[in-house]
């Protein structure tokens, strides 16, 4: 008799939990699906405002039924700069998320690791040798992103177990380093420095249109894995020792999250520069209403991400007409708020 009381007992639990369950997920299903309506308007946005507006209305047309008029000609030369924002907003925005994930770090931003840094300074080092160029840069940003990173993690290994608080710190040197000799090379090489200058602000204009294949590849590898380690980076964020207590490879995670990372920030940054405070602000934006459960963030930040960007480039186009603002300078203002808001955030939860 005691065991069926306690047995109706725990299924009286149960059941109310099942429906909170069932009602947190509908809720996360229903902001996905409106962040993915935001997410279309804002790419519609970004092919129908330029130095020309074209009509939102001509913008549907002009993709539905392409014709050979001058609004079907704008919209067309749009399309590869629109798309390589939806590449490199999702890779930014995803690899903040891993990377928050691996280090425990809510601060941490894809550059923690010397992924950026890494990949500018096998761009410049090449642009001075005079291998380096617009069709080339990606697969020459990944060798020194790659590189950043091994250096990266052998020194937060040492001689023992990789932690958050070794990669980081062995981050800030080895990108330290990496800066210092884009400096050397970019002061004392006249030439290097016109070309790395404008690259180095971050922007989507002006760029090959044969970059979005380019990065394809590495973008969609990159995402793929970073997805597939979600539920890892769950058990990650309870701490290694109950991390591995259920089940959980650790040092493995660290790695795969490194590698999923590497591969998102190398393509992005060579297609259009280092872009800031995306990889930071946004999974900050979206844990808002997805929690800490990254099967759920990382998703999120998929679709928040290009459109986070998107409409920071679209603002750049409209504040500075006829001329505009690079994205990489809006997303600094727009992500300098986000940061100090974050931070008093973690002191209150403090």
């Amino acid at each position: 008799m005691t065991t069926t009381v306690a047995e109706s007992g725990a299924g009286l639990t149960a059941g109310p939990h099942r429906r909170t369950l069932r009602r947190r997920a509908s809720v996360r299903v229903l902001w996905l699906a409106v962040l993915v309506a935001m997410l279309i308007v804002v790419c519609l946005l970004s092919l129908a405002v330029g130095n020309k507006y074209i009509p939102l209305t001509d913008v549907w047309t002009a993709l539905v039924a392409p014709g050979d008029s001058y609004a079907d000609t704008v919209i067309a030369s749009r399309i590869p700069r629109t798309l390589l924002g939806l590449l490199v907003g999702a890779a930014l925005a995803v690899a903040g998320g891993v990377m928050q994930g691996v280090t425990r770090n809510p601060l941490a931003d894809p550059g923690l690791f010397g992924v950026n840094t890494g990949a500018a300074a096998a761009i410049v080092v090449a642009a001075a040798l005079g291998l380096g160029s617009a069709a080339t840069s990606v697969w020459i940003a990944l060798p020194g992103a790659f590189a950043a990173v091994v250096i990266v993690y052998l020194l937060g290994s040492g001689r023992g177990r990789a932690t958050p608080v070794r990669l980081v710190l062995a981050g800030v040197v080895v990108s330290a380093v990496l800066v210092a000799i884009i400096q050397a090379i970019t002061l004392t090489m006249p030439e290097v420095f016109d070309a790395y200058r404008f690259w180095v602000v971050g922007s989507l204009a002006g760029r090959d249109p044969g970059l979005v294949t380019d990065i394809l590849p590495f973008i969609v590898v990159g995402l793929l894995l970073a997805l597939i380690l979600s539920g890892s980076l769950n058990a990650l964020a309870l701490g290694d020792d109950t991390a591995r207590a259920l089940g959980a490879h650790v040092g493995r995670t660290r790695i795969l999250g490194a590698v999923a990372t590497t591969l998102l920030c190398a393509a992005a940054t060579a297609a259009v520069g280092p872009i800031s405070f995306v990889g930071l602000a946004v999974p900050h934006i979206v844990r808002s209403f997805t929690g800490a459960d990254h099967r759920w963030l990382l998703p999120y930040c998929l679709v928040a991400g290009p459109a986070l960007l998107l409409a920071a480039d679209i603002l750049g186009r409209v504040v500075a007409s006829p001329t505009e603002l690079m994205v990489g300078i809006v997303t600094a203002f727009v992500g300098g708020p986000i940061l100090v808001l974050a931070v008093r955030r973690m002191k209150a939860a403090a």
